[in-house]
């Protein structure tokens, strides 16, 4: 009776000790942090997410079937997104200018997007070209003539979309998601790409 005692009083030794540890040294994350009432609390940069509407997910069969479409989005979104941030740029400059300020500015602006990004946006297919005018609504809010005629004026606009129509493109084209499946699918796709899903 005492060998049994004294066997499983060793056994739980040897288990306590092998289930005790000593703490591992963990890893030191560093980051920024706020005292609120004597506390030391962490404080971490987060993206920031649009919610808009919930989006279904693509399924596999839909990623396949429209691979091309996807393929364009991926090649013309950080394009519409440029174009919000230098609008955006643009809109601060111009706060407080005369008119011919403004035309001076936007003839001057102009003719540096079109140094910059000509060579390239002239490379576009007649698909990315369409799916950028869509993009650059839902980026925006405004249509692509309707950017021209406030920034550069009718006649400019008008001309624009009178070139844009020989070549078969429309810059008053509404991007639509609730009313046009192929808008709804184009929403679907770049809410996908910006979250890094695809």
């Amino acid at each position: 009776m005492k060998n049994t005692t004294s066997t499983i009083c060793a056994i739980l030794a040897i288990m306590a000790v092998a289930i005790w540890q000593p703490a591992k040294a963990q890893e030191r994350i560093v980051c920024f942090g706020a005292v609120v009432d004597g506390d030391t609390i962490p404080c971490f940069h987060l993206n920031e997410i649009n919610v808009k509407a919930y989006v279904y997910m693509l399924s596999p069969s839909e990623i396949k079937k429209n691979k091309r479409l996807i393929r364009n989005i991926k090649y013309t979104l950080p394009y519409a997104k440029l174009a919000k941030r230098k609008l955006d740029e643009y809109e601060r400059q111009m706060a407080g200018m005369s008119e011919k300020q403004r035309k001076s500015m936007m003839k001057k602006a102009e003719k540096e997007i079109e140094a910059e990004f000509g060579p390239q946006l002239k490379k576009m297919t007649f698909s990315q070209g369409t799916v950028l005018i869509k993009l650059i609504d839902r980026e925006t809010g405004n249509t692509s003539y309707e950017l021209v005629r406030d920034l550069r004026g009718k006649f400019r606009a008008f001309f624009y979309q009178t070139f844009a129509k020989l070549f078969g493109y429309n810059l008053k084209d509404k991007f639509n998601p609730k009313g046009n499946s192929k808008d709804r699918m184009i929403d679907r796709i770049a809410t996908a790409v910006e979250q890094g899903k695809l």
